[in-house]
Protein backbone atom coordinates (compact mmCIF):
# COMPACT_ATOMS: atom_id res chain seq x y z
CA UNK A 1 0.00 0.00 0.00
CA UNK A 2 2.91 2.33 0.73
CA UNK A 3 4.26 1.69 -2.79
CA UNK A 4 0.82 2.47 -4.21
CA UNK A 5 0.62 5.76 -2.31
CA UNK A 6 4.19 6.60 -3.34
CA UNK A 7 3.32 6.12 -7.02
CA UNK A 8 0.32 8.37 -6.49
CA UNK A 9 2.60 11.13 -5.19
CA UNK A 10 5.03 10.63 -8.09
CA UNK A 11 2.21 10.67 -10.64
CA UNK A 12 0.75 13.87 -9.20
CA UNK A 13 3.90 15.69 -10.36
CA UNK A 14 3.00 14.84 -13.97
CA UNK A 15 -0.54 16.21 -13.75
CA UNK A 16 -0.62 19.63 -15.39
CA UNK A 17 -3.93 19.54 -17.27
CA UNK A 18 -7.25 17.70 -17.15
CA UNK A 19 -6.02 15.65 -20.13
CA UNK A 20 -3.05 14.45 -18.08
CA UNK A 21 -5.41 13.44 -15.27
CA UNK A 22 -7.97 11.60 -17.41
CA UNK A 23 -5.88 10.19 -20.32
CA UNK A 24 -2.27 10.25 -19.05
CA UNK A 25 -1.35 12.64 -21.85
CA UNK A 26 -2.25 9.99 -24.51
CA UNK A 27 1.12 8.30 -24.09
CA UNK A 28 0.49 4.70 -22.95
CA UNK A 29 2.29 1.87 -24.76
CA UNK A 30 0.77 -1.47 -25.80
CA UNK A 31 2.00 -3.17 -22.62
CA UNK A 32 0.64 -0.46 -20.34
CA UNK A 33 -2.74 -0.45 -22.10
CA UNK A 34 -2.98 -4.25 -21.85
CA UNK A 35 -1.80 -4.49 -18.27
CA UNK A 36 -4.02 -1.63 -17.04
CA UNK A 37 -7.04 -3.22 -18.73
CA UNK A 38 -6.22 -6.53 -17.08
CA UNK A 39 -5.53 -4.94 -13.69
CA UNK A 40 -8.76 -2.93 -13.78
CA UNK A 41 -10.88 -6.02 -14.44
CA UNK A 42 -8.85 -8.48 -12.39
CA UNK A 43 -10.24 -7.55 -9.00
CA UNK A 44 -12.50 -8.83 -6.27
CA UNK A 45 -14.81 -10.77 -8.57
CA UNK A 46 -11.99 -12.80 -10.13
CA UNK A 47 -10.06 -13.41 -6.91
CA UNK A 48 -12.83 -13.85 -4.34
CA UNK A 49 -16.16 -14.16 -6.12
CA UNK A 50 -15.48 -16.47 -9.07
CA UNK A 51 -13.78 -19.38 -7.22
CA UNK A 52 -16.93 -19.97 -5.16
CA UNK A 53 -19.10 -20.11 -8.28
CA UNK A 54 -16.61 -22.41 -10.03
CA UNK A 55 -16.56 -24.85 -7.09
CA UNK A 56 -20.36 -25.05 -7.07
CA UNK A 57 -21.23 -24.74 -10.78
CA UNK A 58 -18.16 -26.09 -12.58
CA UNK A 59 -17.09 -25.15 -16.09
CA UNK A 60 -20.38 -23.50 -17.02
CA UNK A 61 -19.33 -20.68 -14.68
CA UNK A 62 -15.89 -20.60 -16.35
CA UNK A 63 -17.62 -19.65 -19.60
CA UNK A 64 -19.76 -16.91 -18.06
CA UNK A 65 -17.29 -15.44 -15.59
CA UNK A 66 -13.81 -15.94 -17.13
CA UNK A 67 -14.00 -16.50 -20.88
CA UNK A 68 -16.56 -13.71 -21.27
CA UNK A 69 -14.08 -10.98 -20.27
CA UNK A 70 -11.50 -12.05 -22.86
CA UNK A 71 -14.16 -12.29 -25.56
CA UNK A 72 -15.37 -8.77 -24.75
CA UNK A 73 -11.89 -7.21 -25.02
CA UNK A 74 -11.18 -9.08 -28.26
CA UNK A 75 -14.42 -7.81 -29.80
CA UNK A 76 -13.63 -4.23 -28.78
CA UNK A 77 -10.12 -4.50 -30.20
CA UNK A 78 -11.28 -6.06 -33.46
CA UNK A 79 -14.33 -3.91 -34.19
CA UNK A 80 -14.68 -0.85 -31.96
CA UNK A 81 -11.25 0.53 -31.02
CA UNK A 82 -10.10 1.80 -34.42
CA UNK A 83 -13.26 3.79 -35.16
CA UNK A 84 -13.45 5.34 -31.70
CA UNK A 85 -9.75 6.17 -31.36
CA UNK A 86 -9.91 8.16 -34.61
CA UNK A 87 -12.75 10.29 -33.21
CA UNK A 88 -10.27 11.85 -30.72
CA UNK A 89 -12.76 11.86 -27.84
CA UNK A 90 -12.28 11.48 -24.07
CA UNK A 91 -15.34 9.51 -22.97
CA UNK A 92 -17.91 7.15 -24.46
CA UNK A 93 -20.51 9.80 -23.83
CA UNK A 94 -18.64 12.19 -26.14
CA UNK A 95 -19.60 9.69 -28.84
CA UNK A 96 -23.29 10.15 -27.99
CA UNK A 97 -22.89 13.92 -28.45
CA UNK A 98 -21.04 13.62 -31.76
CA UNK A 99 -23.28 10.88 -33.19
CA UNK A 100 -26.63 12.04 -31.79
CA UNK A 101 -26.96 15.24 -29.73
CA UNK A 102 -26.13 16.91 -26.40
CA UNK A 103 -29.27 15.69 -24.64
CA UNK A 104 -28.33 12.08 -25.29
CA UNK A 105 -24.80 12.84 -24.13
CA UNK A 106 -26.12 14.05 -20.78
CA UNK A 107 -28.65 11.25 -20.32
CA UNK A 108 -26.18 8.52 -21.27
CA UNK A 109 -23.63 10.10 -18.92
CA UNK A 110 -26.10 9.92 -16.03
CA UNK A 111 -26.77 6.24 -16.75
CA UNK A 112 -23.06 5.47 -17.01
CA UNK A 113 -22.27 7.28 -13.75
CA UNK A 114 -25.13 5.50 -11.95
CA UNK A 115 -23.88 2.10 -13.11
CA UNK A 116 -20.41 2.39 -11.57
CA UNK A 117 -21.08 2.59 -7.82
CA UNK A 118 -22.23 -1.07 -7.77
CA UNK A 119 -18.96 -2.23 -9.32
CA UNK A 120 -16.84 -0.02 -7.09
CA UNK A 121 -18.88 -1.22 -4.10
CA UNK A 122 -17.91 -4.80 -4.98
CA UNK A 123 -14.25 -3.84 -4.63
CA UNK A 124 -14.86 -2.10 -1.28
CA UNK A 125 -16.66 -5.23 -0.03
CA UNK A 126 -13.68 -7.40 -1.01
CA UNK A 127 -11.23 -5.01 0.66
CA UNK A 128 -13.33 -5.06 3.82
CA UNK A 129 -13.30 -8.88 3.88
CA UNK A 130 -9.53 -8.87 3.44
CA UNK A 131 -8.91 -6.24 6.13
CA UNK A 132 -11.11 -8.29 8.45
CA UNK A 133 -9.19 -11.50 7.71
CA UNK A 134 -5.71 -9.97 7.90
CA UNK A 135 -6.04 -7.28 10.56
CA UNK A 136 -9.34 -8.02 12.28
CA UNK A 137 -10.86 -4.71 11.16
CA UNK A 138 -14.69 -4.84 11.32
CA UNK A 139 -16.41 -4.96 7.93
CA UNK A 140 -17.94 -1.46 8.08
CA UNK A 141 -14.64 0.17 9.05
CA UNK A 142 -12.87 -1.88 6.37
CA UNK A 143 -15.09 -0.38 3.68
CA UNK A 144 -14.12 3.14 4.76
CA UNK A 145 -10.41 2.30 5.03
CA UNK A 146 -10.35 0.80 1.52
CA UNK A 147 -12.33 3.68 0.04
CA UNK A 148 -10.03 6.25 1.66
CA UNK A 149 -6.85 4.67 0.25
CA UNK A 150 -8.27 4.46 -3.28
CA UNK A 151 -9.64 8.01 -3.19
CA UNK A 152 -6.31 9.38 -2.01
CA UNK A 153 -4.05 8.09 -4.78
CA UNK A 154 -6.68 8.38 -7.54
CA UNK A 155 -7.42 11.98 -6.51
CA UNK A 156 -3.81 13.11 -6.67
CA UNK A 157 -2.48 10.95 -9.52
CA UNK A 158 -5.36 10.35 -11.96
CA UNK A 159 -4.73 8.09 -14.96
CA UNK A 160 -0.95 8.32 -14.52
CA UNK A 161 -1.25 6.85 -11.03
CA UNK A 162 -3.74 4.22 -12.20
CA UNK A 163 -1.50 3.11 -15.09
CA UNK A 164 1.70 2.68 -13.11
CA UNK A 165 0.12 1.27 -9.95
CA UNK A 166 -1.68 -1.21 -12.21
CA UNK A 167 1.68 -2.40 -13.54
CA UNK A 168 3.22 -2.80 -10.06
CA UNK A 169 0.10 -4.38 -8.58
CA UNK A 170 -0.22 -6.86 -11.45
CA UNK A 171 3.32 -8.11 -10.84
CA UNK A 172 2.60 -8.47 -7.12
CA UNK A 173 -0.66 -10.40 -7.53
CA UNK A 174 0.88 -12.73 -10.14
CA UNK A 175 3.73 -13.51 -7.76
CA UNK A 176 1.32 -14.15 -4.89
CA UNK A 177 -0.99 -16.34 -7.00
CA UNK A 178 1.84 -18.50 -8.34
CA UNK A 179 3.24 -19.06 -4.84
CA UNK A 180 -0.17 -20.14 -3.51
CA UNK A 181 -0.83 -22.28 -6.59
CA UNK A 182 2.49 -24.06 -6.03
CA UNK A 183 1.61 -24.66 -2.35
CA UNK A 184 -1.81 -26.09 -3.22
CA UNK A 185 -0.63 -28.34 -6.06
CA UNK A 186 2.24 -29.63 -3.92
CA UNK A 187 -0.26 -30.70 -1.26
CA UNK A 188 -2.68 -32.24 -3.79
CA UNK A 189 0.12 -34.05 -5.69
CA UNK A 190 -0.68 -32.21 -8.92
CA UNK A 191 -3.77 -30.94 -10.69
CA UNK A 192 -5.22 -34.34 -11.68
CA UNK A 193 -6.53 -35.34 -8.22
CA UNK A 194 -8.45 -32.05 -7.94
CA UNK A 195 -10.45 -32.67 -11.10
CA UNK A 196 -10.73 -36.45 -10.81
CA UNK A 197 -12.63 -35.85 -7.59
CA UNK A 198 -15.38 -33.96 -9.45
CA UNK A 199 -18.63 -35.29 -10.89
CA UNK A 200 -19.20 -35.62 -14.63
CA UNK A 201 -21.63 -32.66 -14.58
CA UNK A 202 -18.85 -30.41 -13.27
CA UNK A 203 -17.20 -30.43 -16.73
CA UNK A 204 -20.32 -29.44 -18.67
CA UNK A 205 -20.04 -26.05 -20.37
CA UNK A 206 -23.76 -25.37 -20.16
CA UNK A 207 -26.03 -25.22 -17.10
CA UNK A 208 -28.18 -28.03 -15.73
CA UNK A 209 -31.83 -27.53 -15.08
CA UNK A 210 -34.63 -25.78 -16.87
CA UNK A 211 -35.61 -22.33 -18.06
CA UNK A 212 -34.46 -20.39 -14.99
CA UNK A 213 -30.94 -21.86 -15.05
CA UNK A 214 -30.53 -21.22 -18.77
CA UNK A 215 -31.93 -17.72 -18.34
CA UNK A 216 -29.38 -16.89 -15.65
CA UNK A 217 -26.58 -18.35 -17.81
CA UNK A 218 -27.51 -16.30 -20.87
CA UNK A 219 -28.02 -13.16 -18.79
CA UNK A 220 -24.51 -13.46 -17.33
CA UNK A 221 -23.01 -13.93 -20.80
CA UNK A 222 -24.86 -10.88 -22.10
CA UNK A 223 -23.87 -8.75 -19.10
CA UNK A 224 -20.18 -9.69 -19.08
CA UNK A 225 -19.68 -9.61 -22.89
CA UNK A 226 -22.13 -7.16 -24.50
CA UNK A 227 -22.77 -5.16 -21.32
CA UNK A 228 -19.06 -4.50 -20.84
CA UNK A 229 -18.51 -3.26 -24.40
CA UNK A 230 -19.70 0.34 -23.81
CA UNK A 231 -17.99 0.84 -20.42
CA UNK A 232 -15.77 3.86 -19.92
CA UNK A 233 -12.84 2.11 -18.21
CA UNK A 234 -12.02 0.19 -21.42
CA UNK A 235 -11.95 3.29 -23.60
CA UNK A 236 -10.18 5.42 -21.00
CA UNK A 237 -7.22 3.12 -21.65
CA UNK A 238 -7.82 2.95 -25.41
CA UNK A 239 -7.91 6.75 -25.65
CA UNK A 240 -4.83 7.00 -23.41
CA UNK A 241 -2.76 4.95 -25.88
CA UNK A 242 -0.05 6.78 -27.81
CA UNK A 243 -1.46 5.58 -31.14
CA UNK A 244 -4.17 3.41 -32.69
CA UNK A 245 -1.92 0.36 -32.98
CA UNK A 246 -1.00 0.48 -29.29
CA UNK A 247 -4.68 0.75 -28.40
CA UNK A 248 -5.74 -2.31 -30.42
CA UNK A 249 -2.77 -4.48 -29.47
CA UNK A 250 -3.23 -3.49 -25.84
CA UNK A 251 -6.81 -4.76 -26.00
CA UNK A 252 -5.68 -8.08 -27.47
CA UNK A 253 -3.01 -8.41 -24.77
CA UNK A 254 -5.61 -7.61 -22.12
CA UNK A 255 -7.94 -10.26 -23.58
CA UNK A 256 -5.25 -12.96 -23.32
CA UNK A 257 -4.41 -11.97 -19.75
CA UNK A 258 -8.09 -11.94 -18.77
CA UNK A 259 -8.51 -15.55 -19.91
CA UNK A 260 -5.26 -16.99 -18.53
CA UNK A 261 -4.65 -15.31 -15.17
CA UNK A 262 -8.19 -15.45 -13.67
CA UNK A 263 -8.10 -19.24 -14.17
CA UNK A 264 -5.45 -19.51 -11.43
CA UNK A 265 -7.74 -18.55 -8.48
CA UNK A 266 -10.27 -21.12 -9.72
CA UNK A 267 -7.69 -23.93 -9.47
CA UNK A 268 -6.50 -22.63 -6.11
CA UNK A 269 -10.05 -22.49 -4.76
CA UNK A 270 -10.93 -25.97 -6.04
CA UNK A 271 -7.69 -27.41 -4.66
CA UNK A 272 -8.24 -25.68 -1.35
CA UNK A 273 -11.69 -27.19 -0.91
CA UNK A 274 -10.30 -30.58 -1.94
CA UNK A 275 -7.74 -30.31 0.88
CA UNK A 276 -9.97 -28.51 3.38
CA UNK A 277 -13.68 -29.23 2.76
CA UNK A 278 -14.54 -27.33 5.92
CA UNK A 279 -13.87 -24.06 4.03
CA UNK A 280 -17.38 -24.34 2.58
CA UNK A 281 -19.01 -24.81 5.97
CA UNK A 282 -19.22 -21.13 6.92
CA UNK A 283 -21.58 -20.39 4.00
CA UNK A 284 -19.37 -17.62 2.59
CA UNK A 285 -17.69 -18.94 -0.57
CA UNK A 286 -16.21 -15.47 -1.20
CA UNK A 287 -13.82 -15.98 1.70
CA UNK A 288 -12.23 -19.24 0.46
CA UNK A 289 -9.00 -17.79 -0.97
CA UNK A 290 -8.15 -15.55 2.04
CA UNK A 291 -8.96 -18.40 4.46
CA UNK A 292 -6.82 -20.81 2.42
CA UNK A 293 -3.84 -18.48 2.56
CA UNK A 294 -4.15 -18.31 6.33
CA UNK A 295 -4.28 -22.11 6.66
CA UNK A 296 -1.62 -23.18 4.16
CA UNK A 297 1.14 -20.57 4.06
CA UNK A 298 3.82 -19.15 6.30
CA UNK A 299 3.66 -15.63 7.72
CA UNK A 300 6.00 -14.10 5.07
CA UNK A 301 3.94 -15.66 2.26
CA UNK A 302 0.74 -14.46 3.92
CA UNK A 303 2.09 -10.93 4.04
CA UNK A 304 3.06 -11.11 0.36
CA UNK A 305 -0.20 -12.66 -0.80
CA UNK A 306 -2.57 -10.50 1.22
CA UNK A 307 -0.63 -7.46 0.09
CA UNK A 308 -0.91 -8.64 -3.51
CA UNK A 309 -4.66 -9.25 -3.20
CA UNK A 310 -5.24 -5.86 -1.65
CA UNK A 311 -3.12 -4.28 -4.40
CA UNK A 312 -5.12 -6.00 -7.15
CA UNK A 313 -8.43 -4.84 -5.71
CA UNK A 314 -7.09 -1.32 -5.14
CA UNK A 315 -6.09 -1.29 -8.80
CA UNK A 316 -9.57 -2.26 -9.94
CA UNK A 317 -11.15 0.26 -7.57
CA UNK A 318 -9.05 3.17 -8.80
CA UNK A 319 -9.74 2.45 -12.47
CA UNK A 320 -13.45 2.03 -11.81
CA UNK A 321 -13.57 5.25 -9.79
CA UNK A 322 -11.70 7.33 -12.35
CA UNK A 323 -14.11 6.40 -15.17
CA UNK A 324 -17.34 7.97 -13.80
CA UNK A 325 -15.37 10.91 -12.39
CA UNK A 326 -14.08 11.64 -15.88
CA UNK A 327 -17.62 11.44 -17.28
CA UNK A 328 -18.91 13.86 -14.62
CA UNK A 329 -16.16 16.36 -15.45
CA UNK A 330 -16.15 16.03 -19.24
CA UNK A 331 -19.84 15.44 -20.00
CA UNK A 332 -21.88 16.83 -17.11
CA UNK A 333 -19.86 19.87 -15.99
CA UNK A 334 -17.62 21.05 -18.84
CA UNK A 335 -20.35 21.60 -21.49
CA UNK A 336 -22.51 23.70 -19.15
CA UNK A 337 -20.00 25.67 -17.10
CA UNK A 338 -19.27 28.93 -18.89
CA UNK A 339 -15.67 30.11 -19.03
CA UNK A 340 -14.49 27.01 -17.20
CA UNK A 341 -10.70 26.94 -17.03
CA UNK A 342 -8.81 23.69 -17.42
CA UNK A 343 -7.54 24.11 -13.86
CA UNK A 344 -11.10 24.24 -12.50
CA UNK A 345 -12.16 21.30 -14.67
CA UNK A 346 -9.31 19.30 -13.16
CA UNK A 347 -10.50 20.28 -9.66
CA UNK A 348 -14.11 19.29 -10.36
CA UNK A 349 -13.02 15.95 -11.83
CA UNK A 350 -10.95 15.26 -8.73
CA UNK A 351 -13.85 16.19 -6.42
CA UNK A 352 -16.04 13.80 -8.41
CA UNK A 353 -13.74 10.98 -7.27
CA UNK A 354 -14.80 11.68 -3.68
CA UNK A 355 -18.50 11.85 -4.62
CA UNK A 356 -18.41 8.53 -6.48
CA UNK A 357 -16.58 6.87 -3.58
CA UNK A 358 -19.19 8.08 -1.09
CA UNK A 359 -22.08 6.66 -3.14
CA UNK A 360 -20.20 3.39 -3.64
CA UNK A 361 -19.75 3.01 0.11
CA UNK A 362 -23.53 3.13 0.51
CA UNK A 363 -24.00 0.23 -1.93
CA UNK A 364 -21.19 -1.72 -0.25
CA UNK A 365 -23.14 -1.64 3.03
CA UNK A 366 -26.40 -2.51 1.26
CA UNK A 367 -25.24 -5.62 -0.66
CA UNK A 368 -22.16 -7.75 0.03
CA UNK A 369 -22.48 -10.19 -2.93
CA UNK A 370 -19.41 -9.32 -5.03
CA UNK A 371 -20.37 -11.00 -8.33
CA UNK A 372 -23.98 -9.82 -7.97
CA UNK A 373 -22.85 -6.21 -7.60
CA UNK A 374 -20.69 -6.42 -10.74
CA UNK A 375 -23.53 -8.00 -12.73
CA UNK A 376 -25.95 -5.28 -11.60
CA UNK A 377 -23.51 -2.62 -12.79
CA UNK A 378 -23.14 -4.13 -16.27
CA UNK A 379 -26.84 -4.98 -16.69
CA UNK A 380 -27.87 -1.32 -16.53
CA UNK A 381 -25.35 -0.39 -19.24
CA UNK A 382 -26.41 -3.37 -21.37
CA UNK A 383 -30.14 -2.64 -21.45
CA UNK A 384 -29.75 1.10 -21.95
CA UNK A 385 -26.53 1.95 -23.79
CA UNK A 386 -25.31 -1.06 -25.77
CA UNK A 387 -27.83 -0.68 -28.61
CA UNK A 388 -27.47 3.09 -29.28
CA UNK A 389 -23.70 2.81 -28.91
CA UNK A 390 -23.21 -0.17 -31.22
CA UNK A 391 -25.86 0.64 -33.80
CA UNK A 392 -24.75 4.27 -33.82
CA UNK A 393 -21.18 3.24 -34.55
CA UNK A 394 -21.91 0.69 -37.30
CA UNK A 395 -25.35 1.55 -38.77
CA UNK A 396 -25.65 4.85 -40.63
CA UNK A 397 -29.45 4.94 -40.32
CA UNK A 398 -29.39 4.99 -36.52
CA UNK A 399 -31.42 7.99 -35.41
CA UNK A 400 -31.87 10.12 -32.32
CA UNK A 401 -35.40 8.76 -31.87
CA UNK A 402 -34.11 5.20 -32.14
CA UNK A 403 -31.46 5.91 -29.50
CA UNK A 404 -34.00 7.42 -27.09
CA UNK A 405 -36.33 4.47 -27.67
CA UNK A 406 -33.56 1.96 -26.94
CA UNK A 407 -32.51 3.70 -23.75
CA UNK A 408 -35.94 4.43 -22.29
CA UNK A 409 -37.98 1.42 -23.42
CA UNK A 410 -35.09 -1.02 -22.90
CA UNK A 411 -34.37 0.35 -19.43
CA UNK A 412 -38.03 0.48 -18.36
CA UNK A 413 -38.66 -3.05 -19.65
CA UNK A 414 -35.71 -4.30 -17.60
CA UNK A 415 -36.99 -2.46 -14.52
CA UNK A 416 -40.55 -3.78 -14.96
CA UNK A 417 -39.33 -7.38 -15.28
CA UNK A 418 -37.03 -6.92 -12.30
CA UNK A 419 -39.87 -5.63 -10.10
CA UNK A 420 -42.19 -8.46 -11.11
CA UNK A 421 -39.42 -11.08 -10.84
CA UNK A 422 -40.00 -12.72 -14.23
CA UNK A 423 -38.86 -16.30 -14.81
CA UNK A 424 -36.70 -15.22 -17.74
CA UNK A 425 -33.98 -12.88 -16.46
CA UNK A 426 -34.89 -9.16 -16.82
CA UNK A 427 -31.53 -8.52 -18.49
CA UNK A 428 -32.54 -10.67 -21.48
CA UNK A 429 -35.86 -8.86 -21.91
CA UNK A 430 -34.21 -5.47 -21.59
CA UNK A 431 -31.43 -6.29 -24.06
CA UNK A 432 -33.72 -7.69 -26.77
CA UNK A 433 -36.30 -4.90 -26.43
CA UNK A 434 -33.58 -2.23 -26.43
CA UNK A 435 -32.11 -3.55 -29.71
CA UNK A 436 -35.54 -3.94 -31.35
CA UNK A 437 -36.71 -0.45 -30.40
CA UNK A 438 -33.42 0.99 -31.62
CA UNK A 439 -34.05 -0.46 -35.08
CA UNK A 440 -37.79 0.28 -35.18
CA UNK A 441 -37.39 3.83 -33.88
CA UNK A 442 -34.63 4.59 -36.39
CA UNK A 443 -36.65 3.25 -39.32
CA UNK A 444 -39.91 4.98 -38.35
CA UNK A 445 -38.31 8.27 -37.31
CA UNK A 446 -35.05 8.76 -39.22
CA UNK A 447 -32.86 11.80 -38.71
CA UNK A 448 -33.36 14.50 -41.32
CA UNK A 449 -29.89 13.99 -42.81
CA UNK A 450 -30.65 10.23 -43.20
CA UNK A 451 -34.19 10.62 -44.54
CA UNK A 452 -34.67 10.37 -48.27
Amino acid sequence: MLITLGIGFWASKRIKTSGDFTLAGKSLSTSLVGVTLFATWFGSSQIMGNPGYFILDGFSSYITLILSGGICLFIVGQFYARKLYRMNIVTINDFFRVRYNKKLEVFSSLIMVLSYPHWIAAQFVALAYLFNTVMGIPFNYGVFVGASIVVFYTYIGGMWAVAYTDMVQSIMILLGLFILLFEVLTETKGIAPIFSNQSKEFFDLTPHGGLEEWSAYIALLLAFIAGAIPVQEIYQRVFSAKNEKSARNGLFLGAILMILIPSIPLIIGLGGVYLHPELLNNGNSQDIIPALVKIMTSIPVQVLFYGAMISAILSTSSGAMLAPSTIIGENLIKPYAKNLSDKNLLLYTRLSVILVAAISCYFAFDDSDIVGLVEASLSLILVCLFAPFTFGLFWKKSSVTGAWSAILIGGLSWLFCYIYNTIIDPTIYGFVISCLTMVIGSILCPDKNNAK
